[in-house]
This record gives structure tokens, C-alpha cells and sequence, in this order.
């Protein structure tokens, strides 16, 4: 089985002398690429130098995660696909246990590690935790984080186990389903296009696994902040892009109560003084109707029987009213 490592780059120098050597020193099993997104620095030219044995991709344009990664992958011959952000430490031995699990489970399409917090490290990171699973409305959540809650990593979350997605910071999947499933969806640009990815495996019958026996650390907003008003614009939008597409019964219902659940959301920020995130959330939604029509166009009839990845309804309701901030408290959730 042939690995290969692409690490997607845009004038990222300094992500790249703090993080590509451990990737460099700990990931023998793999070929590692740096897919460079038409950067405007020195990054690649950096790589050249230090890290000879990395291969470099040279893009043509900077079409953000998603067209990036689908420009890059096209010439890889390797099996599995591991897309890695720039600004994640990998750990000794971490590719072991998820080569392990492909060879063992041949239904298995992707694999994520557990995800720390670089700077905390006994921390799970926002970016997928130990594992994504999504509700009734499209609200994706971790185990180790619910919203901007994010649990200390006591082992609680260990074990192995089937999830709805795996994070976009650390994914590997077979080169064979990334393509069969479509690749990443171009329009989302940035932000939940591997939840996009992940719904449309599982609608191919699939399985989605976190391997927590493999462990990395996440810096996270290395090329947007999370409190960024695009990377807003981003989430908002494209979370509903995911409920259009991919949400097989009570779409209209869902996308309604989201609206809703959004306005709410660009209140609390005009209550904590943010009016740029407001003011993001209502670009996100023009943004939506603008792009709605070609959303409905994407959708599959040809969709399996899950409804969704959990029987959870409302992580919102949970997490905002019963108050159930880790997901331990949570129920009914696989």
C-alpha cells in the first residue's frame, strides 16, 4: 500500500520550518509532496533546499483547499491520500496505526487521527477532535469539542470507531474513492468541504473511521484565524451548501430552522460588538441563494438510506440549553 503525504502550501515559509520536519523525520512509510498554491514567497524554493526529498507540486493558481487539492492529487499514483495541513506535528509512529486499519478493513475509505491542540497539548484541537459527527441541522461536532467547547484529552475518547467525517487538518483516503465520490466541491473554496467529501462517501456505502492510536498536533489558523470574518462567511455559507446537497429527507425544514438559528447567531455578534462576523453571516446567506440553484443540481438520486451520520437532532439545543458541553454527556450519537 503506497502513501503519499500532500501537504497544501500558500506562502506558508514559516508553517513549513516549524512543522514539515517532523512530517519529514517521522513519516518513512510515505512519499511526501508540498502542493504549493501559486505562493508569492520564498516557501518553495525554501523546500527545495532544506528538504530535497520532498517532491514539490507547483499550482497554477491559489483556488483555495479545495481546488488546490484536487489540481494536486490528479497526478498521484499512490493508494492512500493523506491530506495534511501545513501547520500540523506529526508523532512517532503515527502512520502505523492507520496503514494498519486499511489493510484490515477494505471497506474503510477514509481515516483520521486523533487531533490535538499545538499549543495545549493535553487539549483536543477544534479541528476534528478524535473524531467528527454531525446533527439533523448540519452542526458539526467533535468527540473532545461541542461549538467552542474543547475537552482536556484524558484518553476518554480512545477508542477506535466509525464517525460521519474526518478533519480536513489530518484526512487519508483511498485514491480510488476520493475520486469515485467526486473529488472536493471547487464552490466551497474553504472550510467543511471535507464534510461535503465524507457525506458523499458515506452515501457510497463506505466507512469513516478515527484511529486515535495515531496522534497529531494541530496549530490551527495558520492561514485564516478562527476569528476571522471570512473564515465566518465561510462556515455559515457552506455548512448549508452541505444540507442542500447531501441531506436526503426534510431539506427545506432543515434550512429553514438553520436560517433562523442564524440570525440568532449574527445577533449574539452585534451583542458582543463583532459587526463584521454580523455582517458575514448575511454575505454568507446572499451567497447561498446565489449559489443555491447549483446546489440543488449536485445533488445525488441515487443517495443510501442514512438520513444523516447520527440520531442526534439538535446539538444546539444540547449544547445552548441543556447545557451538555462535553461528548460523553451526549446520547444516541454513532
Amino acid at each position: 500500500m503506497k502513501i503519499a503525504i500532500v501537504i497544501l502550501n500558500w506562502n506558508g515559509r514559516k508553517l513549513l520550518e516549524t512543522f514539515l520536519p517532523s512530517v519529514v523525520n517521522y513519516s518513512k512509510e510515505a512519499r511526501i509532496y508540498v502542493a504549493d498554491n501559486a505562493s508569492e514567497d520564498d516557501s518553495v524554493a525554501y523546500v527545495k533546499k532544506t528538504f530535497p526529498q520532498v517532491n514539490i507540486i507547483q499550482n497554477k493558481t491559489n483556488g483555495g483547499y479545495a481546488k488546490g487539492y484536487n489540481d494536486a492529487l490528479q497526478y498521484l499514483n499512490e493508494d492512500i491520500f493523506i491530506l495534511l495541513n501545513s501547520d500540523v506535528e506529526v508523532t512517532p509512529n503515527w502512520l502505523i496505526p492507520i496503514i494498519s486499519h486499511f489493510e484490515k478493513h477494505t471497506n474503510t475509505a477514509i481515516v483520521q487521527p486523533k487531533i490535538l491542540n499545538h499549543q495545549q497539548k493535553s487539549t483536543f484541537d477544534y479541528a476534528g477532535g478524535s473524531g467528527g459527527f454531525i446533527d439533523s441541522l448540519g452542526y458539526p461536532f467533535c468527540r473532545g469539542r461541542i461549538f467552542q467547547t474543547l475537552e482536556k484529552d484524558t484518553e476518554q475518547y480512545n477508542n477506535a470507531c466509525k464517525i460521519s467525517w474526518a478533519s480536513g487538518a489530518c484526512l487519508a483516503i483511498k485514491k480510488e474513492v476520493f475520486f469515485e465520490a467526486g473529488q472536493l466541491d471547487e464552490d466551497y473554496f474553504a472550510h467543511q468541504e471535507e464534510i461535503d467529501l465524507c457525506w458523499r462517501v458515506h452515501h457510497l456505502n463506505y466507512e469513516i473511521w478515527a484511529i486515535p492510536t495515531s496522534t497529531v498536533y494541530h496549530l490551527g489558523g495558520g492561514t485564516l484565524h478562527a476569528m476571522h470574518p471570512k473564515k465566518t462567511f465561510l462556515n455559515f455559507r457552506n455548512s448549508l451548501f452541505n444540507l442542500v446537497k447531501n441531506k436526503k429527507r426534510n431539506v427545506f425544514f432543515s434550512v429553514f430552522t438553520r436560517m433562523i438559528l442564524d440570525a440568532l447567531a449574527g445577533g449574539k455578534f452585534l451583542i458582543e460588538l463583532k459587526p463584521k462576523h454580523f455582517l458575514a453571516i448575511l454575505k454568507a446567506h446572499f451567497s447561498f441563494y446565489i449559489h443555491l440553484p447549483k446546489m440543488i443540481k449536485k445533488r445525488k438520486s441515487s443517495y443510501n438510506n442514512k438520513e444523516n451520520f447520527t440520531s442526534l437532532k439538535s446539538i444546539v439545543w444540547l449544547y445552548f440549553i441543556k447545557k451538555k458541553t462535553k461528548f460523553s454527556q451526549l446520547k444516541n450519537v454513532s
